[in-house]
């Protein structure tokens, strides 16, 4: 009986694999760099679990309520804009990508930087895009701005 359910088991998890990776997760094989990738590794589990309930795990958004981050020029034009996005919210319309939205963005005040500079390597690292690490210092700097 053990042995059927280990079977079963096994092969639950070979059909439930896909062949094709989800986009993020190409970002991720893509990463060079160990230390960006060990950022983003975290930043992702980050964002699932902070980010990803509205602006979706593949960060395209909900049609017309909740903004694009894959591919975003809002999000792109200005890293310290987002992070402070991040930490403090966002009310008020915004234009991305040529869209308006007008939705609230919720605070994440217990987010610490940390774990905010781990949300950002991921997102500026996967989709295309190559920023680097953004480090607990640097989002430090950019909660400092206005």
């Amino acid at each position: 009986m053990k042995r059927l359910i280990i079977c079963i088991l096994c092969l639950g998890s070979l059909f439930g694999c896909k062949a094709e990776k989800q986009d993020d997760e190409k970002g991720l094989s893509e990463i060079r760099d160990p230390k960006v990738l060990q950022y983003a590794i975290e930043g992702k589990i980050l964002f699932e679990n902070h980010c990803a309930n509205c602006h979706q795990r593949d960060g395209k958004g909900l049609g017309k309520l909740i903004p694009p981050l894959n591919g975003s020029d809002y999000m792109l034009e200005d890293i310290g804009r987002t992070v402070r996005i991040i930490k403090n919210g966002l009310k008020g319309e915004i234009q991305v990508n040529g869209q308006k939205y007008n939705q609230p963005m919720p605070a994440n005040p217990t987010l610490t930087n940390m774990e905010i500079a781990q949300i950002t390597t991921y997102i500026y690292n996967i989709w295309g895009s190559s920023e680097g690490i953004i480090d607990s210092k640097k989002v430090n700097e950019y909660l400092k701005e206005n």
